[in-house]
């Protein structure tokens, strides 16, 4: 393989070298434990504050104490979601979640279901977006809870959470957000947003894997998720990993350090990305291409008459890394929920293909990804005998 091509930087990305750089001391002359009362660990637990403290900046957070460090967005939605319903030992009450959030939110509403809550879904429309006076008519008196995300990570449609957020304090209710795919890429500030929680990634920007952040309000009340040593004020146990917490907060600083130059050049890639796949590839489309705001580096298209996982084989043969959606349900065979809670058909749905960008991607990864793509696409349609009769049905 002489070329490689990486489209999945909504999966994962690189750790940046300078982000590696600022945690090595972490692991060896500075590796003391945050909570000892010697030196080195005093030593330790500095850096951790100073990287509370930069979190908190970059997330427009009032308060350093409102950032608390995790492993990483599953660990932040799990802990969010369960320990706001539990909150004061609370066992029932009414949560709501959109229909096409990450596994990582949808799993632990289905647990809580199964634990005494009443969990609802409101969906997106066919837009790819939640729309405020949806989730204000899934509201009830006992909703206790709400999340959707800020960003989704299969169609790149960004949700109107500021007035989300409102419609669920409203009626008293908390609100989260999942901003795994927004953090860095897009302007984010949960004052401006009105957030109660957000839960943030560090693999997703740059950083680490194992680490990330939950932005918690000050005075919202969440119950442990886990429990011991009584780390992170209580709310996170477990020795504080800081040369995690040091990556991630530069990689988030770098983020936005690029954010303006990044934007404009990722959005130029995507739409020449677009233009150029529905030119070349006959009945190509873009899902929620309708959507008004959208995510600078991430597209999905679905292309009938083409399997998403053949798809991703051929390219992947030709040295280019894609997605047919969310990587953590990549070896399920099912159709994408996303797509189908946005109203694709099902048969449509398993010929959907996501390229996401980032900073090493170039207008030449774009413009190869795209001359494989199209004999791709002819092939495994020459070979599929309903084609004719897909294309007929659109």
């Amino acid at each position: 393989m002489d070329h490689t091509v990486y489209l999945d930087h909504a999966a994962t990305t690189p750790t940046d070298p300078r982000v590696v750089e600022a945690m090595l001391p972490f692991f060896t002359e500075r590796f003391g434990n945050a909570n000892s009362l010697y030196a080195l660990g005093r030593d330790a637990a500095s850096a951790l504050e100073d990287a509370r403290e930069r979190v908190a900046r970059a997330i427009g957070a009032a308060r350093a104490d409102e950032a608390v460090f995790t492993s990483g967005g599953t660990e932040s939605d799990n802990a969010a979601l369960i320990g706001l319903a539990t909150a004061g030992g609370r066992n029932r009450g009414h949560l709501i979640v959109s229909s096409f959030e990450h596994h990582a939110i949808l799993a632990p509403a289905e647990w809580l279901g199964k634990h005494g809550f009443q969990v609802s879904e409101v969906a997106p429309r066919t837009d790819g977006v939640v729309h405020p006076e949806d989730l204000a008519s899934a509201m009830r008196d006992d909703t206790v809870l709400v999340s959707v995300m800020h960003g989704n990570n299969e169609i790149g449609t960004l949700m109107p959470v500021a007035e989300l957020a409102k419609v669920a304090h409203d009626r008293g209710a908390l609100f989260h957000t999942d901003a795994a795919q927004t953090a860095g890429k897009v302007p984010f500030d949960v004052e401006a947003l009105g957030v109660d929680a957000a839960s943030f990634s560090g693999h997703k920007i740059y950083g680490p894997k194992g680490t990330g952040a939950l932005y918690l309000r000050r005075g919202v009340r969440m119950a442990p998720y886990l429990m011991g040593g009584g780390q992170e004020s209580k709310r996170r146990s477990g020795t504080s990993n800081v040369a995690g917490a040091v990556g991630f907060a530069t990689a988030l600083e770098l983020m936005l350090a690029e954010q303006a130059d990044e934007m404009p050049r990722l959005t130029a890639l995507r739409d020449h990305a677009i233009d150029a796949v529905l030119a070349r590839v006959p009945y190509a489309r873009v899902n929620a291409a309708e959507a008004r705001d959208r995510l600078p580096h991430i597209v999905n298209f679905t292309i009938p008459g083409a399997e998403g996982e053949a798809m991703l084989l051929h390219l992947d043969a030709a040295g280019i890394a894609v997605s047919t959606g969310s990587a953590c349900s990549s070896g399920s065979l099912k159709p994408s929920h996303v797509l189908l809670a946005i109203g694709c058909p099902v048969e449509l749905a398993h010929g959907s293909l996501r390229i996401s960008l980032g900073r090493s991607t170039t207008q030449d990864d774009i413009d190869y990804f795209i001359d494989r793509l199209v004999p791709v696409v002819e092939r495994l349609r020459s070979m599929n005998p309903l084609y004719d009769k897909t294309v007929a049905a659109l």
